[in-house]
């Protein structure tokens, strides 16, 4: 079970560590000590919701569209690449401005400012439903999957209450291009990783 949840540990904590608005955002209330605990729980439990369905439909899907295994693992390799490619061109170009100014808004606001940031995102639905469900496919077994899930959810979890909670500490550092430059760039490698990863499989 080890191999499984580190997998899904590994490849969900590298596309949570992407850039993007709900992460500033997050950091934007952290900041203001405003509303972190349930804004961070409800980007944590967003993300369970989508990790499970993708790691439990994408199997029963599979069973319907025999083919759709390659099609998504080919899919989804050259998503990785080229998404690893964005992160390689954005630390290239090393153009990074975090806005975290602005004043706390209401908890229902905050909220609703969250949901949208999550749900109409549409590289969420890529990375959870998609590719995260196609890595799992890589475990058949029922525990395998349940362990992959779990080590996938984890990380966003960690994540969000690290951000919202230690957004004094870190905002030095992500205030920094150069820091900025050198986790994209790692996060280019690890996506290009696991484009070989999926093709190898």
């Amino acid at each position: 079970m080890l191999i499984p949840a580190l997998t899904g540990f590994t490849t969900s904590a590298a596309f949570i560590l992407a850039i993007g608005p709900q992460n500033t955002f997050i950091l934007r209330q952290g900041l203001a000590r405003s509303h972190v605990f349930w804004l961070c729980l409800f980007c944590g439990m967003s993300d369970a919701v989508l990790i499970t369905a993708g790691v439990a439909g994408f199997g029963f899907i599979v069973e319907l569209l025999p083919n759709l295994p390659v099609i998504m693992t080919v899919g989804g390799a050259t998503f990785l690449v080229v998404y690893g490619v964005m992160r390689f061109h954005a630390a290239w170009k090393n153009a990074y401005h975090l806005d975290v100014t602005g004043k706390p808004v209401g908890l229902w606001a905050a909220l609703a400012a969250c949901a949208a940031f999550t749900w109409l995102n549409p590289h969420v639905y890529l990375d959870t439903l998609v590719l995260l469900g196609a890595i799992s496919t890589e475990f058949p077994q029922t525990a395998q999957k349940v362990a992959f899930a779990i080590g996938a959810i984890i990380p966003s979890f960690l994540f969000f209450f690290s951000l919202g909670y230690g957004a004094r500490l870190l905002t030095p550092l992500m205030q920094s291009p150069r820091s900025w430059q050198v986790l994209d760039v790692i996060i280019g490698v690890v996506m290009w990783a696991l484009a070989v990863k999926l093709l190898l499989s």
